[in-house]
């Protein structure tokens, strides 16, 4: 059976993705740095029928990604798709912004999501190289899906260097699908607007920014599904951005 490796899985977005991806018939390896909240969503995969593993780690920090991958495979056996969500909304501009909170605002956002592609790219290459032909899961390799933010191409106020560090993660897409596209690996990005989710309500009130006017956590976590199903696939390396009512 598939397995998704799904960082911040334990609320908002990566909860949503993990749920979906947990429907559609994944195992799931569940990271995140609060044991509670990815304790909880085990147990919500373990009901749909499907196996869960919780990793307690923060993956802004380069010494867990080796471990992360480990133990995913080690359980499952093998790793078909791995979603970075796991990030942070650290506020602060050019101006506003010192170098330490530079620093960890990168490192979650940008960071975080290299080092997991960077561990994870020799188990996706032996995967694909032992594959059998025509093995719907491995002919493509594998697939990453990183969550950026509408904020990359149009900054939002307050939050200019997460903006900077969520072009990167696009960039970091593009370079992922095309170095990836020798042993079939797929990549996207996902960059939607605003999100009903506790870190955008820890910047903006319901008052301020109604939720009727933004995005649920499962309207970003479908597209996620749609990428690593292979509905998408002629769209690797791209940045799909989504906001409510677009092309309506």
């Amino acid at each position: 059976m598939s397995c998704a490796i799904v960082t911040g899985g334990g609320s908002g977005i990566g909860q949503a993705i993990a749920t979906r991806l947990a429907k559609a018939g994944f195992n799931i390896a569940l990271v995140g740095r609060r044991a509670g909240p990815l304790e909880h969503q085990k147990k919500l995969i373990m009901a749909l029928g499907r196996k869960a593993l919780v990793i307690t780690a923060d993956v802004a920090d380069p010494a867990t990604a080796a471990g992360i991958i480990s133990s995913a495979q080690a359980t499952f056996g093998r790793i078909d798709a791995l979603v970075n969500c796991a990030g942070y909304a650290g506020i602060g501009g050019v101006a506003e912004c010192g170098v330490e909170e530079f620093q960890k605002i990168i490192a979650a956002n940008l960071s975080s999501a290299y080092y997991l592609t960077h561990a994870l790219w020799p188990v996706l290459a032996a995967q694909h190289k032992a594959a059998p032909v025509g093995d719907h899961r491995t002919d493509t390799g594998g697939v990453i899906v990183n969550i950026s933010s509408w904020a990359a191409r149009d900054p939002f106020a307050m939050l200019g260097i997460y903006a900077v560090a969520k072009a990167g993660i696009n960039m970091l897409t593009t370079v992922t699908a095309r170095e990836g596209a020798a042993i079939g690996v797929r990549a996207f990005a996902v960059a939607p607007a605003g999100v009903e989710t506790g870190m955008f309500r820890s910047l903006l009130s319901p008052e301020q920014v109604p939720s009727n006017t933004i995005l649920e956590p499962d309207d970003v976590a479908q597209v996620v599904e749609h990428c690593i199903a292979g509905c998408l696939h002629f769209s690797s390396g791209e940045t799909i951005y989504l906001q409510r009512g677009a092309g309506r």
